[in-house]
């Protein structure tokens, strides 16, 4: 194959550059199996090396590669070329500032991540065996979708709520306090809940359902979502204690 590849670029640093502009690379003998990421990197190592990229384990685990791909955002590393067509366009993920090229600043992104608490909480003392706080599989089952999440920003920077409006947590901050919420052995749900109703919170998401095709781990982003806000709802509504009675079925279920 021969390969198109449109980049769009930018260094705010350096005078003339300022602004996104476009640029074209055209790549040789691009076998159809081979990654996106790794005609990335020739284009780096062999045409232009000021080109400027994010990435790390390169097998779809760090999510440190994630970009707009032909409108679309996935992980490079994941995106074989014969899926892509003989014509490529990138460019960064949308609604973070940019750094250089293809890199954005993450910051803003997790910022809202640390603002749901995504640790666990819970200060009473272990089982008398001193191992750990057991759970049933069927309790695991309704929020082991979102333990899968790594981060990459894909499901927030392709939701139009979050490029309209920056201060809206975005679904990824929504993941990862779904997954304790509704884990049974977490003590702190009721103060995650109480962060994600406020205004920039939850209910900034207008259910575009562009989060969860954009994920690169399949996870049912919209599907989370809808969950929290069920949860605020109930509690309000009915003045639940435990959001073990707000879900009962694990997705799918």
């Amino acid at each position: 194959m021969e390969v198109t590849i449109r980049i769009k670029r930018q260094n705010p640093e350096m005078p003339g550059k300022e602004k996104p502009y476009w640029q074209e690379f055209v790549l040789k003998d691009v076998e159809p199996t081979d990654r996106l990421l790794e005609m990335l990197h020739r284009i780096k190592w062999e045409q232009d090396g000021t080109l400027t990229l994010r990435r790390s384990c390169a097998h779809g685990v760090c999510g440190s590669d994630a970009m707009r791909i032909n409108g679309v955002n996935h992980l490079a590393c994941k995106v074989l070329m014969k899926d892509l067509g003989p014509k490529v366009t990138v460019e960064p993920i949308l609604g973070l500032p940019v750094i250089k090229d293809l890199v954005v600043d993450m910051e803003p992104f997790f910022a809202h991540y640390r603002s749901i608490m995504p640790f666990f909480v819970n200060d009473t003392p272990l089982p008398e065996d001193g191992r750990e706080r057991r759970q049933s599989q069927a309790d695991r089952e309704v929020f082991d979708d979102t333990t899968k999440c790594i981060l990459c920003a894909c499901c927030t920077t392709s939701c139009p709520s979050f490029w309209a409006n920056g201060k809206y947590v975005g679904p990824a901050a929504i993941v990862q306090a779904h997954r304790f919420i509704f884990d049974t052995r977490d003590q702190a749900w009721e103060d995650r809940i109480n962060i994600l109703a406020e205004p920039n919170g939850v209910w900034r998401c207008r259910t575009v359902y562009n989060c969860t095709p954009a994920c690169p781990r399949e996870i049912q982003v919209t599907r989370a979502i809808g969950e929290v806000k069920l949860a605020i709802r109930r509690r309000k509504r009915e003045g639940i204690v435990n959001t073990k009675d707000v879900v009962i079925a694990a997705p799918g279920g």
